[in-house]
């Protein structure tokens, strides 16, 4: 039925206009066609975009991130040397401790 009414609109509309139509439909389409190839452009830099902000954040945080663990590595350095330190008096202490008790116990008669 609908091959009867185009064959009948195309045997009873003058020319002229048909041919204005298929010219109508033809920019219609080349328009939406600029539309559709507008859009996909837009996404394309809007997702580059995206694309440079989240690599600009990531190395942000990532030098954030190397910071803190340069503190936390120099913390850790400064904890060390401070512990070994503290181990070096102490022992030091100890043997001190040790060589006054040598000596008294040389000092009192038996």
């Amino acid at each position: 039925m609908a091959d009867e009414k185009r064959a009948s609109k195309i045997m009873t509309e003058p020319l002229p206009r048909i041919l204005d139509e298929i010219e109508d439909s033809i920019r219609a389409a080349n328009d939406a066609a600029k539309d559709a190839r507008k859009a996909a452009e837009e996404a394309r830099k809007a997702g580059e975009k995206a694309a440079s902000e989240a690599a600009r954040v990531a190395a942000e945080a990532i030098g954030r991130v190397e910071q803190i663990a340069n503190n936390a590595l120099q913390l850790a350095e400064l904890v060390q040397l401070a512990v070994m330190e503290g181990t070096t008096a102490a022992q030091k202490r100890l043997i001190q401790e040790k060589e006054s008790d040598s000596q008294d116990k040389k000092r009192v008669p038996r």
